[in-house]
């Protein structure tokens, strides 16, 4: 099989994302790199749920993980008897899809069909070391298709940013912003990235502005409160961001300061583009839990404490973009009003 992550960055490299191999997930500690490239070595898959919940990996890294996590489920009950295994790898499949709550359903989708895989193996004697090997290669298979259904979005992408242009980014969009940056790559298009900070883990300035350096494109880093004015300072041609979800409706939740940026934007008359794939089991926000991590690091600093003893801290991880400042959804399919996400569905069909 060919490797979509060719021409791609250090960190979207199969094995620095998560990755099994004898008896053990690895996988790149975003949460200090590029300041150390450390790896956290699991090997149970409770320890991989638990490095998805500490945010060890996050933007699409979680969903690899989680599979890569039950390759080692099955290798951890490779000795168990049948009825024993399938126990074990639906209680795997849960503990992973459920380590952060607002991605659940989609994690509850890919780990569901890997344990669907795995009943099939088993009732074709499939087990051991073998069953073992199905289970790695459906990770692997999950992220290089991801890739190659991203490389589309990327062109989309693209196809919005004028030569020379800037760009300005939010969190990390890990696959579609590899892609988008290939493809920049492969147009010989110089553009610019300007990456916010994204406290309080910082992906923005470690994770967004690696990968686009690494790749060879110019780029920069402001702190989060400076969107607005580099927006008009620095010529600004689009605003973009990922998205954890898409509702039907056109809402983007995604990670906290999004919303502001796109007001801002909007405000300037700049287009904000979201790239992803709406969520067909989200119609609306009734249904999206808005996860709040611990309060004590937004007084922190990569580690250090910044405030005073007695100040409160408050983090809330997502916030809520609504559709009226969505210039447009670009997905695997095109270019979608957010006003009209029902219609990708419908095309997803055909």
């Amino acid at each position: 099989m060919i490797r979509a992550d060719e021409g791609m960055g250090f960190l979207l490299k199969y094995e620095n994302v998560a990755w099994f191999e004898n008896g053990e997930v690895r996988i790149l500690d975003r949460r200090i790199y590029p300041i150390q490239t450390k790896f956290v070595i699991c090997t149970r898959y409770k320890e991989v749920a638990q490095a998805i919940k500490d945010m060890v990996t996050q933007s699409a890294g979680p969903y690899t993980a989680a599979l890569m996590g039950m390759a080692l489920a099955a290798y951890e009950g490779r000795y168990k008897s049948k009825d024993q295994l399938l126990t074990y790898l639906k209680q795997a499949a849960y503990d992973l899809s459920h380590a952060r709550p607002t991605t659940s359903s989609r994690m509850i989708e890919i780990t569901n069909d890997s344990f669907k895989l795995a009943q099939q193996c088993i009732e074709q004697n499939i087990i051991g070391i073998q069953l073992v090997e199905e289970l790695r290669m459906f990770a692997f298979r999950y992220i290089n298709d991801n890739y190659l259904r991203f490389e589309k979005v990327g062109k989309y992408l693209a196809d919005q940013i004028p030569q020379g242009g800037t760009i300005l980014t939010q969190c990390f969009a890990e696959t579609v912003l590899g892609t988008v940056l290939k493809e920049c790559k492969r147009r010989n298009n110089p553009i610019k990235v300007i990456c916010a900070e994204t406290r309080p883990y910082f992906q923005g300035a470690r994770l967004t502005a690696s990968l686009a350096f690494d790749m060879g494109f110019e780029t920069t880093v402001i702190t989060d409160n400076m969107p607005a004015f580099v927006m008009q300072e620095k010529h600004v041609d689009l605003f973009t961001s990922a998205a954890d979800i898409i509702t039907l409706d056109g809402h983007v939740v995604n990670k906290i300061g999004t919303f502001q940026m796109a007001i801002a934007a909007n405000y300037l008359g700049i287009p904000y583009f979201v790239t992803g794939i709406p969520s067909s089991t989200h119609k609306d926000m009734s249904n999206v839990h808005i996860e709040h991590r611990d309060p004590d690091l937004v007084m922190k600093s990569l580690g250090t404490k910044i405030t005073m003893d007695g100040v409160k801290g408050y983090y809330p991880t997502f916030d809520v973009v609504p559709p009226k400042l969505v210039s447009g959804v670009i997905t695997d399919l095109g270019m979608y009003s957010p006003y009209n996400l029902s219609q990708y569905i419908n095309d997803k069909k055909k």
